[in-house]
């Protein structure tokens, strides 16, 4: 099957990305001997070295292994998780673990001293997520970290502020990160649209142990499946 030239650059992705689709679509099965090098690169139109990084790609991926005499064998159809993304995961584990000690209690103390204001800032903020549901997971993001903000905020309690403040970014990373991770948004664009309902209206009603309860049990859910992959 011709593989197709390739456009200039970057090549050494494009050409692991060729070789990759030929395996996972089954035109290479587990067992096969992929071409040589030389038949390989005539074949993208691509040096041999570009040739061999790619294979070295496939290789780190888990999908391919070079037999010494012999050549190189696919060993698997689908890639190993690579690095990168085991240690995006463990970062956002541990993004988790702190937004469950800071805003816990940041719900709580919000359910026992928030305001008029700061309901009508959660109001505020819950619409503007609920907003936010149709657009990518930048914005969606933003957004439901303006909600929790207004939590934080309805605790009056400048040291929780000031941690919240310092953690934000590391938190918005994070929880792009766990949305591609998770593809949470695939099947419902204002995912955790209940539980933060339900957050709202605790604090709302001055019931800071039901605020601190409720976004307990949604922190914990995500950590558990985040844990789990």
């Amino acid at each position: 099957m011709p593989l197709g030239s390739l456009r200039p650059s970057p090549l050494v992705e494009q050409a692991a990305e060729h070789l990759r689709e030929q395996i996972s679509t089954g035109a290479w099965p587990v067992g096969t001997k992929l071409p040589g090098e030389t038949s390989l690169a005539a074949s993208l139109g691509v040096g041999r070295s570009t040739v061999r990084e790619a294979l070295r790609a496939l290789a780190g991926a888990g999908l391919v292994r070079a037999r010494q005499g012999a050549g190189v064998f696919v060993i698997a159809a689908e890639p190993e998780e690579d690095w990168a993304t085991r240690l995006r995961r463990a970062a956002v584990t541990d993004v988790y673990e702190v937004r469950i000690g800071i805003e816990v209690e940041a719900a709580r103390l919000a359910g026992r001293r928030r305001t008029d204001d700061d309901v009508a800032a959660l109001t505020t903020a819950l619409a503007g997520r609920r907003a936010a549901a149709g657009a990518g997971d930048a914005a969606f993001v933003d957004a439901d970290i303006a909600l929790h903000a207004a939590v934080v905020a309805a605790a009056h309690n400048p040291v929780l502020s000031a941690l919240f403040t310092e953690f934000v970014p590391t938190l918005r990373q994070g929880l792009i990160d766990m949305l591609a991770l998770l593809e949470l948004r695939s099947g419902d664009p204002n995912h955790g649209d209940e539980g933060h309902a339900s957050l709202v209206d605790a604090v709302a009603r001055g019931d800071g142990d039901a605020a601190g309860r409720t976004l307990r049990e949604e922190l914990e859910q995500t950590l558990v499946r985040l844990t789990s992959l």
